[in-house]
């Protein structure tokens, strides 16, 4: 049995983020983004039966940049992941790698009792879970 000490995804993730609602242009999206360390923005449900959305600023760059579309004209409804994987905040971080692998993600919102809570991205699975546990 190993004595290695359970990181949790609530131990890594970055508790603040941005939440949007869906018809929200990608203009006023970035206007009001506080927290662009999390590199996305979770859309909000539109009511209890609906499912969370995500947009990363990778989508914005691809679908909206590189498209060469007006970004007061593109909601983010039009664009955003839908619904998303979400990781629930006590996962081993072990597993959470796993899962981002298995799927190909780079982050993920971090839930608790079905409302996130944070997000958690491989580089706060790595630089905060990783290298504290080698410490």
């Amino acid at each position: 049995m190993s004595d290695r000490k359970i990181i949790r995804v609530k131990d890594v993730m970055k508790r603040n983020f941005d939440m949007v609602d869906g018809l929200t242009t990608i203009s006023e999206t970035l206007s009001k983004m506080k927290h662009v360390d999390t590199k996305c923005v979770i859309v909000n449900k539109r009511h209890d039966d609906d499912a969370y959305g995500m947009v990363l600023l990778s989508d914005i760059a691809k679908q909206v940049l590189a498209k060469d579309k007006a970004p007061d004209r593109v909601n983010v409804y039009e664009i955003m992941s839908k619904p998303v994987i979400t990781v629930e905040q006590d996962m081993d971080i072990r597993y959470c790698a796993r899962l981002f692998e298995k799927f190909g993600l780079s982050r993920a919102p971090a839930v608790s009792g079905g409302e996130i809570v944070g997000i958690v991205s491989l580089t706060d699975m790595v630089l905060r879970g990783l290298c504290r546990d080698i410490e």
